[in-house]
C-alpha cells in the first residue's frame, strides 16, 4: 500500500512539475498532475498484473488523452497542455538509457532488445492517444449528426 501511494506521490509531482517546465497556466498545474498520475497509476496496476508493457502503455495513454479531453474541456485549456505532462510518466527513458548503456558496453543482444522496447512502448504511446482521438471525433460527429437529425 506505501508503494502505491510513493508511486502516485511521484508520478504527480513528475507531471505538474512538467506542467511547470512547459509554462501551463498555473491554474492547470493541479489537473495536469493528477492526469499524469492516473496514468502512470494504471500502468503500474497493470504491470502488477503482469500485463506486457506494451499493453500497459497503450492503456495508461489512452486514459491520459481521455483524461486530458475532459480537462481541457472543463477548464477552457488547449488539450496539449494536458498530454504532455500526462503522458510524462510513461515516457520510458530509463529503458533507453539502459540500451544506451548497453550499447556502450558492447552488450548489443540486451542493447537491441531494450532498444526495441524503447520503440514498441513510443508506439504504444502514439497509438493510445491517437485511439482516444479518433473516438472522440467519432462520438462528436455522431453527436452533431444526432442533432442535425432532430432539426430536420
Amino acid at each position: 500500500m506505501l508503494e502505491i501511494i510513493v508511486q502516485l506521490i511521484a508520478s504527480f509531482i513528475a507531471s505538474a512539475g512538467f506542467s511547470v517546465l512547459f509554462n501551463a497556466p498555473k491554474k492547470s498545474l493541479i489537473p495536469c498532475g493528477l492526469v499524469g498520475m492516473a496514468g502512470w497509476i494504471l500502468f503500474y496496476i497493470l504491470r502488477d498484473f503482469h500485463v506486457d508493457i506494451v499493453a500497459a502503455t497503450t492503456f495508461a495513454a489512452v486514459l491520459v488523452s481521455i483524461l486530458s479531453q475532459i480537462c481541457s474541456r472543463m477548464l477552457k485549456r488547449p488539450i496539449i497542455i494536458f498530454i504532455v505532462s500526462g503522458i510524462i510518466p510513461l515516457v520510458p527513458g530509463g529503458v533507453a538509457y539502459n540500451a544506451m548503456r548497453n550499447f556502450v558496453e558492447n552488450d548489443y543482444n540486451t542493447a537491441i532488445q531494450l532498444s526495441a522496447q524503447v520503440m514498441l512502448m513510443a508506439g504504444g504511446i502514439a497509438i493510445g492517444l491517437m485511439f482516444s482521438q479518433v473516438i472522440n471525433q467519432i462520438m462528436v460527429k455522431l453527436h452533431k449528426a444526432k442533432h442535425a437529425n432532430n432539426k430536420v
